[in-house]
């Protein structure tokens, strides 16, 4: 029998499962470089191997960028210890930490980082990015929303409270 908190564990370590079946799906059909059109023109698979950083900035320093990512872990975990308990920001948080953890993880196992999902439109295309990526947008994403969440809550405090007849 699974208990509530088991249930939760194996919620969290499902998109983390998707991503490494994807990209073992997507190394083991296609060769670096090949594509294959998924919605016509508009997106694609392509088998990339990032060796820098996002949208393939810093190429060859995927050590540095492992190292790095190690300290962003971190950094990742002890700021949701020490922030208050809020829904939006543990999402977000989970979400940065999983693409953290997924990218890191190739950059040592592999010496890169594999970047599949082309989309554009002819020659105007977006840079190659994987599930991870994703995530991590989505993070930054839900970031800036409680920022603005809160900073809205914090200026509602600020104000001063009429009291009637005075």
């Amino acid at each position: 029998m699974k208990t509530p908190s088991c249930r939760r564990t194996v919620g969290r370590m499902r998109p983390m499962s998707i991503r490494r079946l994807a990209k073992a799906w997507l190394v083991s059909t296609l060769s670096p470089g090949e594509r294959i059109q998924v919605v016509g023109d508009y997106v694609r698979l392509i088998h990339s191997q990032n060796t820098g950083a996002l949208f393939g900035l810093f190429r060859d320093q995927a050590l540095f960028f492992a190292i790095v990512s190690v300290g962003v872990v971190g950094a990742i975990v002890w700021f949701h210890h020490s922030s208050g308990r809020n829904t939006l920001l543990s999402v977000a948080l989970g979400l940065l930490l999983g693409g953290a953890l997924g990218n890191m993880a190739d950059r040592f196992r592999i010496g890169y980082v594999v970047d599949f999902v082309d989309v554009g439109l002819g020659d105007l295309r977006f840079y190659t990015f994987n599930i991870a990526d994703s995530a991590i947008s989505l993070a930054i994403l839900l970031l800036l929303l409680t920022a603005f969440l809160s900073t809205g809550r914090d200026e509602d405090r600020s104000q001063p409270v009429e009291t009637p007849g005075a």
